[in-house]
């Protein structure tokens, strides 16, 4: 039994409402639950409830034990002083407000029928994944798909606290955020953290002044990222190098640490040095590329405006001084998709909020036209019987799973409530 059960059987009257009474036996009337804001204090304000024959305003306050009241401390929090109710699994023990006035009690699993216990118990067995594997696919498309563009923007608010970091960080500086942003985003999963680390060691007034020769740029990623440390023959590493420390003293800047780039388990057009030149190849093209991302929206407009490859020198390279086939590196559109989703979406509305502006159909029409992930989340929940036609579907599930499911939180879960109510 948790908490939060008890939270859904109060908000929806999921119980016997019609022959309440204390445990003093003083017959409960219930005119309005409350308001169930998940904040701090009482679980719902501005309830109102009548005892006996006197009517009541205030909050309810909901615990599994009644002595839960005393362990969490409410004797102790003028919070609580405005409590007209205890609402509890198990009343254990009498509990007195700060004016020796005892806090009436309703004892819930005296009126919750064994219909609904049995579905709840249903819903919270563990299951190989998530508990409601079995059912999810049997939920109505109409609340499936208003769920969805909620954890859809959920998720963009999540995501939007971290460019809210950066833009303290770079006193506001848009362009250097989505410096930061694409950074992050061009080292994947496994470099994320090392092209971050790159792209704040050096100062964005840097990169604009010296993005119109694309070897200084890379000269300052690959330098950045310890890649320019060795000791090499090759022509073009050791051109490099020497722009590198040419443009550390230009500066002033200072040699910062920055963790390992990792060339293990990526597939070769995946390495840190083709994604740093296409990165560098990126900025060396566009010199005010906010300005045009902020304004994109459809796929074939980021695809038109990411046409970029890395430099001649790694058309025949994967390493420093080991050449290869000659082979365009163009940034492919599956990566073109994951720049769309983790990197312009998210700017997008973070700059939108920030203006006053709603986009919020346009940016779902934008993720419908990107092509769905494919991932081991992903291809679970289709053995469910949960496909995807889009990327705004795909993120969604992402979503759901990993701040739902995995934190048990079915009671919070418009598809966990409903498979309740259906059962």
């Amino acid at each position: 039994m948790k908490e939060d059960f008890l939270h859904y059987l109060w908000k929806f009257k999921k119980f016997d409402t019609l022959n309440l009474r204390t445990a003093r036996k003083e017959q409960i009337t219930i005119i309005k639950t409350g308001d169930y804001p998940e904040l701090s204090g009482p679980d719902f304000f501005n309830a109102q409830i009548t005892i006996g024959d006197q009517k009541w305003a205030g909050n309810v306050e909901i615990h599994l034990k009644s002595s839960d009241w005393y362990v969490h401390g409410h004797e102790n929090d003028s919070a609580y002083d405005n409590v007209i109710l205890h609402v509890v699994w198990e009343n254990d023990t009498d509990i007195f407000g700060k004016d020796n006035r005892e806090i009436p009690v309703l004892v819930l699993k005296d009126y919750v029928s064994s219909e609904i216990l049995s579905s709840y118990n249903s819903l919270i067995v563990p299951k190989t994944w998530i508990f409601c594997e079995k059912n999810i696919a049997e939920i109505d498309s109409f609340i499936f798909k208003n769920w969805q563009e909620r954890l859809f923007f959920d998720r963009l608010e999540r995501k939007s606290k971290f460019i809210h970091n950066l833009l303290e960080e770079t006193n506001q500086d848009w362009e250097a955020v989505l410096f930061c942003l694409l950074a992050k985003n061009f080292g994947l999963n496994t470099n994320g953290n090392s092209f971050l680390q790159i792209a704040k060691s050096i100062p964005f007034t840097i990169i604009r002044k010296e993005s119109f020769e694309v070897e200084n740029l890379e000269a300052l990623f690959f330098g950045a990222s310890g890649l320019l440390d060795e000791e090499k023959e090759d022509v073009y590493f050791i051109d490099l190098k020497l722009r590198y420390y040419y443009l550390l003293n230009k500066y002033q800047l200072e040699k910062q640490h920055i963790d390992t780039v990792q060339f293990f388990k990526h597939r070769p057009d995946n390495f840190p040095t083709i994604r740093i030149s296409q990165l560098a190849n990126l900025y060396h093209k566009h010199q005010n590329l906010f300005s045009k991302i902020i304004t994109l929206k459809s796929v074939k407009s980021v695809w038109e405006l990411l046409s970029i490859s890395s430099s001649l020198y790694w058309q025949n390279h994967y390493q420093f001084d080991k050449e290869s086939v000659k082979k365009p590196k163009s940034l492919s559109k599956s990566f073109i998709d994951l720049i769309i989703i983790n990197t312009i979406i998210p700017i997008q509305f973070t700059y939108s909020n920030i203006m006053g502006e709603c986009i919020a159909e346009d940016l779902i029409a934008f993720m419908n036209e990107v092509v769905p992930e494919k991932n081991a989340i992903i291809d679970k929940f289709e053995s469910f019987g949960i496909s995807c036609k889009n990327a705004f579907e795909t993120q969604t599930l992402l979503e759901l799973k990993n701040e739902y499911c995995n934190q048990k939180a079915c009671l919070k879960c418009a598809l966990g409530i409903e498979l309740l109510k259906n059962k």
